[in-house]
């Protein structure tokens, strides 16, 4: 079996996601399969958050919304999202 660790071994493979280009990265509608840039999905918005939908079938495929609290995050629609590394990053 594998050794485990706590959601803290997440933090640095994220930041270095979420500190990337993100209108380039591809992502894959869940509903149709299409794979696209976020730079070229459909955003509907800003209240009560931003919404982004597959130019292909109009489904969400990732929500945004800002409160008082702090920002939540819906990456419900897609399968996945590739963030194409412009740098030499170490596996983690």
């Amino acid at each position: 079996m594998s050794e485990h660790r706590d959601g803290n071994a997440l933090a640095g493979p994220l930041a270095d996601i979420f500190t990337a280009e993100a209108t380039t990265a591809e992502v894959r509608c869940r509903a149709c399969g299409l794979s696209t840039t976020l730079a070229q999905l459909v955003v509907y918005g800003p209240e009560p958050g931003l919404v982004g939908r597959c130019p292909g079938c109009t489904e969400y495929v990732i929500r945004v919304a800002t409160t008082p609290s702090g920002t939540w995050l819906d990456l419900g629609g897609a399968t996945s999202f590739h963030f194409t590394s412009t740098v030499d990053v170490p596996i983690r």
